[in-house]
């Protein structure tokens, strides 16, 4: 399915007097007094799919190749995983709560994300999912159990949806810290002294993903694992082009889920951009930071609360350049809001915390921003949604 974006120039942010401006194509669900700008306007994304193949129920686990198995172990511990299961070749890495692994680390000659794995919410959705895209239901190995369809999406990625995979028990969890609010007192003649540890992580919570078919990877998300938008955002003075980044979530009907489980941006290569782990609180955020820190690993920027999913977020890149994110209190939705539209900034990433750092940007000096460069000249020879406009649009975020 192919959606229109033939929305008139004028309807761009700013451009109408409010007595001219259109309508959003429509009022109910829209979010865009929680957080955004605004809602959609006719002609726009509508963010969801009208006949999914399925939908899936959640996020499953991250698979990546890593040449030194044993450093990427070593970070993973610091960071706040605990190792579920180990072999040859590869290693599991688990936080506290029920279910499957959030990590799965395989052997290989360079680091490369390697794709997502998604639960689906019954086994015959499975057979749903093979059969619309020419492809056959699977076992996955032993050490997961269950079955699996194997999928790839348009811009080349492995995706996996599971079902029946063999269930970690639930594991004791870092307690959240008692506060004083204001008048409301629930810690009386006891201190606050939380341990310099490790930040334990609960739960695997999203991935970012990049791609040059922004788009056509969106509407593929959409259509094949019923997934629906949260928010969009645009480049600025480009909002007649359609949406450039989107917070996508998990339809379960009136079961809230996360804000976002998958985001999507378009950008000049296709890559993995960060991936977050939910920990128990700001405390074991900021605690577990100091730790991370004092084994010498390097923050990429936090702590700060975003604007689109209001988590409270902290930074980090694992030895390969990886970003990693711890974060907690993140928004929860259900399917009854539509998506909320806003502009692309930097400014624009955080409630409150340090201005987004050039790393996060991906333009500190180094062999990724050169290697970025490169995908932007080689991306405008390529046929994809990546041009010369799209680039003006992406460098003015970056000093936005």
């Amino acid at each position: 399915m192919t959606h229109a974006y033939e929305v008139p120039t004028a309807h761009q942010r700013g451009q109408l007097r409010p007595s001219e401006a259109p309508s959003p194509a429509s009022d109910h669900g829209t979010h865009n007094d929680l957080h955004s700008d605004e809602g959609r306007l006719r002609g726009e994304h509508t963010g969801r799919a009208r006949n999914p193949v399925v939908k899936v129920r959640d996020i499953a686990w991250l698979e990546f190749a890593k040449p030194d198995l044993k450093a990427a172990e070593h970070f993973a511990h610091a960071f706040g995983f605990i190792t579920s299961a180990s072999a040859p070749g590869e290693v599991h890495l688990r936080g506290t709560r029920a279910g499957a692994p959030c990590v799965i680390l395989r052997q290989g000659p360079r680091s490369k994300f390697l794709g997502p794995t998604f639960h689906a919410a019954d086994a015959s959705d499975l057979v749903r999912l093979a059969e619309a895209n020419g492809t056959r239901v699977t076992r996955m190995p032993e050490s997961i159990g269950g079955l699996g369809v194997e999928l790839v999406d348009p811009s080349g990625l492995p995706v996996r949806v599971v079902a029946d995979t063999h269930q970690l028990e639930q594991l004791p969890e870092q307690d959240s810290l008692t506060y004083n609010f204001g008048n409301e007192l629930a810690r009386v003649n006891a201190t606050q002294r939380p341990p310099r540890q490790p930040a334990q992580v609960q739960r695997l919570g999203h991935v970012v993903l990049q791609s040059t078919k922004y788009v056509e990877a969106l509407d593929w998300y959409l259509e094949n694992l019923g997934l629906i938008v949260s928010d969009f955002l645009y480049f600025e003075g480009q909002r007649h082009r359609g949406p450039t980044m989107s917070f996508i979530r998990c339809d379960r009907g009136s079961e809230p889920a996360d804000h976002h489980t998958l985001a999507m941006t378009l950008g000049p290569s296709n890559r993995y951009v960060h991936s977050a782990y939910q920990v128990a609180d700001i405390d074991a955020i900021a605690t577990g930071g100091q730790f991370l820190l004092d084994e010498g690993y390097h923050r990429s920027w936090g702590i700060g609360r975003h604007i689109q999913g209001s988590q409270i977020f902290d930074y980090w890149r694992d030895p390969d350049g990886f970003l990693v994110e711890h974060f907690s209190d993140g928004d929860m939705f259900d399917c009854s809001l539509e998506p909320g539209w806003a502009p692309m900034t930097a400014s624009g990433l955080a409630q409150w915390g340090p201005p987004a750092s050039k790393d996060f940007l991906g333009i500190a000096p180094g062999k990724e921003s050169l290697a970025e460069v490169r995908s932007m000249i080689r991306s405008l020879r390529e046929d994809n949604e990546w041009d010369l406009e799209r680039l003006r649009g992406l460098l003015k975020v970056a000093s936005s």
